[in-house]
């Protein structure tokens, strides 16, 4: 029964409700910081994320991606990049603090629509599972 959830929509959709929850991390802990001194905003890379949602990592140039064709071959290792990024742009005062309050709100309510979104699409996932299960 576990494997009815475990299909490459659901396993992209969890991950993009890790994202999701990871950036409001983010941008809190920058609201929370917005009168420190020499504070740097922080965002999340979604593109690293979904990259490793879809099984795509970053190729070396001039390297060819690995194909597997058994479960005996060796396995490539995956580099676990940390999706946070610090953003070192020059700052707007003079303490050296780059936190924008009134950005840094308008990305807080962007990432709580892109939130709502994906737990509409589990939910629709989801009730489709349910139809399929009870035939209705």
């Amino acid at each position: 029964m576990a494997d009815w959830l475990n299909t490459p929509i659901m396993n992209i959709l969890e991950k993009s409700l890790d994202a999701a929850s990871l950036r409001n991390k983010v941008l809190s802990n920058n609201v929370a910081n917005v009168d420190t001194p020499g504070f740097k905003r922080s965002d999340v890379d979604f593109s690293k994320i979904l990259g490793e949602a879809l099984g795509q990592v970053d190729q070396p140039e001039g390297e060819l991606p690995l194909k597997v064709t058994s479960e005996r071959h060796l396995q490539k290792t995956e580099m676990n990049t940390n999706p946070v990024v610090e953003d070192d742009s020059t700052s707007y005062r003079t303490d050296g603090n780059n936190v924008d309050i009134e950005r840094e709100m308008v990305y807080v309510a962007e990432n709580g629509i892109y939130y709502n979104a994906v737990t509409r699409a589990i939910s629709t996932q989801l009730s489709h599972l349910r139809t399929v299960i009870t035939q209705k």
